[in-house]
């Protein structure tokens, strides 16, 4: 049973037309976004289908999908909010953006927030070094210079972007 969408398998082959054909492995890391897009995580099943899929061993698979703190090997909140703290980070006040995080969350590492929206993790460099501290929100959104009032009106503005999605999705 396939768990992976008919758009996901299309997105897959663009990825896949970018490599020779007996190089699919090349598009591994791809293909794990693209789940992971699709089902918020990565599943021992989903991590078996791409492996299928691009004629890979399973564990091969696994192996990119645990080393990359990018991937999601279990449920996240609705907002992944990832904190370098590497030491050019660390250096300009990311281990404080962290706490300041921890603090407003109520939540360490690791952990989601109770009501499911917020999931606080550490990331490894983002390339962004002189624009620290530096985070990443769903893998996607990357800020910079976060201060505490910065901290405090991307928390607000992420509040208020559920809110709206919440309230759109029940008035469907």
């Amino acid at each position: 049973m396939n768990r992976l969408s008919a758009e996901a398998y299309r997105a897959i082959d663009r990825e896949l037309a970018k490599y020779p054909a007996n190089q699919k492995q090349s598009a591994v890391m791809a293909a794990l976004r693209i789940a992971q897009t699709e089902h918020g995580f990565l599943t021992a099943e989903l991590e078996t289908e791409i492996a299928q899929y691009l004629g890979m061993a399973r564990m091969a698979v696994h192996e990119v999908a645990t080393f990359y703190t990018l991937y999601n090997n279990t449920p996240t909140g609705r907002f992944k909010i990832s904190v370098c703290t590497n030491l050019p980070c660390a250096l300009r006040n990311g281990n404080h953006a962290l706490a300041t995080l921890e603090d407003r969350l109520g939540i360490g590492l690791n952990e989601t927030t109770a009501d499911g929206l917020f999931t606080l993790k550490e990331g490894e460099c983002m390339g962004a070094c002189g624009d620290a501290p530096v985070m990443l929100v769903n893998n996607h959104r990357m800020c910079s210079f976060m201060s505490d009032a910065k901290i405090d009106a991307l928390l607000s503005e992420l509040r208020a972007r559920a809110a709206d999605e919440d309230k759109s999705n029940s008035n469907a």
